[in-house]
C-alpha cells in the first residue's frame, strides 16, 4: 500500500482513491499539517507560495496525475514552462488545465513510440528527432503561447548538432527523423526538416535558413555562439570608457628597434621561452640562433622580425578577410622554424590551457569574422588594441604562438596610430595571465583593461637610442614593480 509518511520528506502529496490514504490526508489537513494547493495536490510546506511549489515539482506532478502523457513540442526541447507559464504535452485529449502559475496544454496526439524517454514517474518525453518534427508543425499562436519554437531557434539546435557531432551526426538525425515521421504521419514536417538540414550541409540553397548561426554554417563560416556575448561585454566596456592618448616616444629607427627587442623578449618570456638578456641580444644582433636552442631562438627572431618592422606593424585589418590574411602571414613569420606547429595555418585540432578550452578548430574562422564586427566599431587605438588582443587570445586560432600573435596584433594597433606599444614585463606576467583567465571564465573586462593600462604606463617609460640605458631603466623599474606587486589589486 502506498505510504505518504513521513510527510516532511515529501513536498507534494496526491489525493488517492484508496479510502485509508484519503482519510489520512483529510486528518492531516484538519490538523494543520497539510494544505491543499491545487486539485488533488497537497503539501506540508506552509512557507512557499503554491506557484513556487508547483513549479518546483511540476514534472513529478505531471507524471503522477497524467500517466502516459508525453512532454512534447517546445517543452521537449526546453524542459521548462514558457515565460508565460505554459507547458505542452501530447495526451489522449485536447484540454487546458490551470495550476497555480502553470497552464498545462494537452494536445491530442499519438502516444509514446520506441525511443521516447521515460522522464518522471509515468511522464515521458519526446525523443529529440520527434520533438524537432513536432516543432515544425503549424502553430496558430506565436510567442510564449506557441507550442513550437521559432524557426531560427530550431536552426540553431540543428547547427549545434553539426558542431558537436559533425555532418555524420546530422545525417544520422535525419535518417532517424524520417523513420519516426513515417510512423507518426508527420511526412510534411519531415520535408521541412530535410530542407533545413540540406541547407546546413550546403546541398540546398541557404535562403531557406533564417538563423544567423545557421546561415554562417551554410556559407562555410560557422562560429562559436558562446564567445560572442563575451566579446560584446568587452566591447561595451571599452566603448563606455575614455582613454588618454599616449604618443610613441621611440620615434627614431634605433629607438623603435630597441623597444622592439624588449617587446619580443618579454612576449616570448611570457610563453616560457626564457633567455638571459645578453643571449637574446646576441641572437638578435647576429641573426643567429643558439645551436642548443634552435627553435626557441627562432621564436625570438620571428617575433623581432615582425615587431621591429615599422611598415609591417603599421598594417591593421580593414575587413574580416584581411584580418585572417594578416594573422596567417604573421604566424608564418613567427613560427617558421616549428614545422610541427603548422606555421601560417589555422589549427586542425583543439587546444586548451588547464581548464580553459579554446574555440573548436572548425569554428576558428567564423568566430574571428564575427568578433571582427565589434573591433570595427571601436575607434580609440587603446580600445582596439585591448579588444583584438583578447579576441585572438580567446579564439586561440593556431596550434602554438597564439599569445605572441595576439600581442603583435595589439601593438600593431598602437604603431598604426603613433601610440606607445605595450610590453608585458616579467613582473606583470602572472597578473596578465590571471586577468585574461578571469575575463574568459567570469566575463570580467574591467580588471583586464586596468592591467593593460598599467602596463601601458610602464611601457611609456622605456625609451631611447641607447640599448644599455634602456635596459638599465627597464630592469630598475621592473625590480621596483616586483617589490610593489603584492599591493596591486585588480
Amino acid at each position: 500500500m502506498e505510504n505518504i509518511l513521513p510527510i516532511h520528506l515529501q513536498e507534494v502529496i496526491f489525493s488517492s482513491s484508496d479510502s485509508r490514504l484519503s482519510k489520512q490526508i483529510s486528518r492531516l489537513e484538519k490538523a494543520g499539517k497539510l494544505r491543499k494547493i491545487a486539485s488533488r495536490i497537497y503539501t506540508p510546506n506552509f512557507s512557499d507560495t503554491p506557484e513556487t511549489i508547483i513549479r518546483r515539482n511540476l514534472f513529478a506532478i505531471l507524471g503522477k496525475l497524467y500517466t502516459g502523457s508525453i512532454l512534447s513540442h517546445r517543452s521537449a526541447l526546453e524542459f521548462q514552462p514558457t515565460s508565460e507559464g505554459h507547458i505542452f504535452l501530447t495526451y489522449s485529449y485536447t484540454k487546458r488545465i490551470s495550476l497555480p502559475g502553470i497552464t498545462i496544454r494537452f494536445m491530442e496526439g499519438p502516444g509514446k513510440t520506441e525511443g521516447d524517454n521515460p522522464f518522471s514517474g509515468e511522464l515521458y518525453c519526446s525523443q529529440f528527432e520527434r520533438a524537432l518534427l513536432e516543432n515544425l508543425q503549424v502553430s496558430r499562436q506565436p510567442g510564449p503561447e506557441s507550442k513550437t519554437l521559432t524557426l531560427p531557434e530550431i536552426e540553431d539546435r540543428l547547427e549545434n548538432v553539426i558542431r558537436v557531432k559533425g555532418e555524420a551526426g546530422l545525417n544520422e538525425l535525419r535518417d532517424k527523423a524520417r523513420e519516426i515521421a513515417a510512423g507518426l504521419s508527420m511526412e510534411k514536417e519531415f520535408e521541412k526538416l530535410n530542407k533545413l538540414i540540406s541547407a546546413l550541409l550546403t546541398t540546398n540553397p541557404s535562403k531557406v535558413l533564417s538563423s544567423p548561426l545557421a546561415v554562417a554554417r551554410a556559407f562555410g563560416n560557422p562560429y562559436d555562439p558562446a564567445r560572442l556575448p563575451l566579446f560584446e561585454k568587452l566591447f561595451v566596456e571599452l566603448k563606455q570608457q575614455e582613454f588618454k592618448e599616449q604618443p610613441e616616444q621611440n620615434i627614431s629607427s634605433q629607438s623603435f628597434r630597441n623597444f622592439a627587442f624588449f617587446e619580443a623578449y618579454f612576449s616570448n618570456y611570457i610563453e616560457g621561452t626564457e633567455f638571459e638578456l645578453e643571449d637574446a641580444r646576441r641572437i638578435i644582433e647576429t641573426d643567429t640562433p643558439m645551436p642548443s636552442r634552435n627553435e626557441d631562438s627562432h621564436d625570438i627572431l620571428g617575433t623581432y622580425k615582425l615587431v621591429s618592422n615599422r611598415q609591417e606593424m603599421s598594417i591593421v585589418p580593414t575587413n574580416a578577410d584581411q584580418l585572417l590574411e594578416i594573422l596567417l602571414y604573421r604566424h608564418r613569420v613567427l613560427m617558421g622554424a616549428r614545422i610541427s606547429k603548422n606555421p601560417g595555418q589555422f589549427k586542425d585540432k583543439n587546444n586548451r590551457a588547464g581548464e580553459t578550452f579554446f574555440v573548436d578548430h572548425s569554428l576558428v574562422k567564423g568566430t574571428l569574422i564575427k568578433g571582427f564586427d565589434f573591433y570595427q566599431a571601436l575607434t580609440h587605438p587603446f580600445a582596439r588594441a585591448a579588444y583584438i588582443m583578447f579576441l585572438i587570445s580567446e579564439v586561440h586560432p593556431f596550434l602554438d604562438g597564439n599569445g605572441r600573435i595576439a600581442r603583435v596584433m595589439m601593438n600593431a594597433e598602437s604603431v598604426a596610430k603613433g601610440q606607445t606599444r605595450i610590453i608585458i614585463p616579467t613582473v606583470y606576467r602572472d597578473d596578465y595571465i590571471g586577468v585574461l583567465r578571469r575575463l574568459s571564465r567570469q566575463q570580467a573586462p574591467s580588471a583586464y583593461i586596468r592591467m593593460l593600462q598599467r602596463a601601458l604606463d610602464f611601457s611609456a617609460t622605456i625609451k631611447g637610442d641607447d640599448m644599455d640605458v634602456m635596459e638599465k631603466h627597464l630592469v630598475a623599474c621592473n625590480a621596483f614593480k616586483e617589490h610593489d606587486q603584492a599591493q596591486l589589486k585588480y
